[in-house]
């Protein structure tokens, strides 16, 4: 689908022709930078008791889940086609287990100073953690939900501070 000349001021990586592009940061001014997203993944609660008592039969899960979605982040420029590869500052990945519904949060910030936004590398973050988590308990459960990934707030730049209500 072509994007219309009247649409391209709506979505930052058209140019006026509507083609696709990478946005041009050379000038924009460097700001420190924070975005945290979070996600949750769902299970049964048989593989959650075994998660959560470190009994997943690969090992550290979570610990692997954290590494991963830490290189995820660092690796988003090289993933998502439009995204500028980044000298990122910081990257924090935590996991926390809610037992009411068997469910893993992950939360993860990521921040630098900058001439581009973190929300894609923090979502990517959250995303791949979740997936880790996937792939290193589908033996016990392959029904498990990875759910409502979400920018929850973000700092720095042009436009400003954004936080979900």
């Amino acid at each position: 689908m072509k994007i219309r000349n009247k649409d391209v001021k709506k979505f930052s990586h058209f140019d006026q022709a509507g083609q696709a592009w990478m946005v041009d940061v050379t000038d924009k001014k460097a700001t420190a930078r924070l975005a945290v997203a979070a996600g949750e993944l769902t299970m049964t609660a048989e593989a959650f008791s075994l998660l959560k008592a470190g009994k997943a039969g690969k090992g550290d899960v979570l610990g692997v889940a954290r590494v991963a979605g830490i290189i995820a982040a660092k690796k988003v420029g090289d993933l998502i086609p439009l995204c500028h590869p980044l000298n990122i500052g910081k990257v924090s990945v935590n996991f926390l287990l809610n037992d009411k519904t068997a469910t893993v949060e992950i939360e993860a910030a990521v921040g630098l100073v900058g001439k581009t936004g973190v929300e894609m590398e923090a979502l990517t973050a959250v995303s791949v953690a979740a997936l880790t988590i996937y792939d290193m308990c589908k033996a016990m459960d392959k029904s498990m939900t990875i759910n409502n990934i979400r920018l929850l707030s973000k700092s720095g730049g042009k436009s400003g501070a954004y936080r979900r209500d």
